[in-house]
């Protein structure tokens, strides 16, 4: 399928599916005329890679997720990953832990400082 039909059936445009081509995350081939030609697995893949970026991974872990997500022996590669999966997630809860603190201190800051009284 041309890259219109795949940005049509997926909702993704025809520029972010040349990103995901760019950064290994999506195949295609080549026509004669030079189109993008797209296998019948790209709208699965496509929405399999919105779903990794919605949880905010980064496009690198998202190319080292996806062969472990296809079907087919497991490669040395995808040994590895649950734990680097782990450690990010863990990264990220500590930041969150860190902006949940922040927003409590400046709260407390406004309190103090700028609390107007009631007339």
């Amino acid at each position: 399928m041309l890259i219109s039909e795949l940005s049509r059936r997926t909702g993704v445009s025809a520029r972010s599916l040349r990103y995901y081509e760019q950064q290994g995350l999506l195949t295609s081939r080549r026509g004669l005329n030079g189109y993008r030609d797209y296998g019948p697995e790209a709208p699965g893949r496509v929405r399999r890679i919105k779903e990794l970026l919605g949880l905010g991974l980064p496009t690198a872990t998202i190319r080292d997720i996806l062969p472990c997500d296809d079907t087919g022996p497991r490669t040395e590669a995808c040994a590895g990953l649950e734990q680097r999966i782990a450690e990010l997630r863990d990264r990220l809860a500590h930041q969150a832990d860190e902006l949940a603190r922040t927003s409590r201190s400046l709260e407390a800051y406004l309190s103090e400082n700028f609390a107007t009284d009631a007339v």
